[in-house]
Parts: C-alpha cells; structure tokens; sequence
C-alpha cells in the first residue's frame, strides 16, 4: 500500500514535531505567567504575545472532538482514514487521524477516549496519529 504524502518541514512547524520526533510524545506550549496552554508551540504566547513559554511533554492522552470521514475515492495504493480534531487531555486540540479501528460513524463517536500512537512513513517522518483508548 503507497504511504499518504509527508507534510513539508519548516522552520515555524519544527517545535511542534521536534518532540515528537525525539520522545514519541506530543509537545504543546504553555505561558509560564498565565499557565495557558496552546499547540502548536510558538516562542510567544499567541494573543498575548508573552514571550515567557515553555514546551512540555503531553500525556498521549485525549478525546475525538471532531472529525470527517472522506467519502471521496480513494488513489490507488492509499486507504481512507477519517480527519480528525482530538483534543488533548492538557485542553488543546489538534488534527490527526483516527486509526486501528473502522471508519464509519458507529465506531467513531464524540468524545471516545483516545491514545497516540505513532506512524512511520517511508520518507522517516513520523507522526502522531490516535486509536480508540485500550481498557
């Protein structure tokens, strides 16, 4: 099966996947003045503009939000996964995939508890993706 494309790098997205790269775990951002927690990570807090963040390590640890499921054909060689907004156990929300279980709105459903797995793509880039919650 052909993998899904890789994201590009970049400068303003590598502390969001810096961490993830180097620890498996997600990494958000939190103001050390007013404890606000935001992901991606930024080196300012986002409307503030408070230079005072930190990076941490997120539990793996969350809910399903959102999501769509693509009805559209699928390319050759590529599976369908639904698109997905998870929101982290630490408050913040993300899109991700939805993996290790089927893709319809029966298995699917609002806040199931989820945990992050990781997917290794062949060009070595590794991203988070999430599965229904064991237990």
């Amino acid at each position: 099966m052909a993998e899904a494309h890789a994201p590009n790098r970049s400068r303003r997205g590598d502390p969001a996947f810096s961490g993830w790269h180097q620890s498996r775990r997600v990494a958000p951002a939190g103001c050390d003045a007013c404890s606000h927690v935001y992901f991606p990570p930024r080196p300012v807090l986002p409307l503030l503009r408070l230079p005072k963040v930190s990076v941490f390590k997120a539990s793996g640890k969350a809910k399903l939000y959102s999501y769509v499921i693509n009805h559209r054909p699928a390319a050759p060689g590529f599976r369908r996964l639904s698109i997905a907004v998870v929101e982290l156990d630490e408050r913040v929300r993300m899109m991700s995939n939805i993996v290790d279980c089927p893709q319809t709105p029966e298995a699917l459903e609002l806040d199931m508890r989820l945990e992050v797995r990781s997917k290794t793509r062949r060009t070595n880039i590794t991203l988070p993706q999430f599965r229904p919650a064991k237990g």
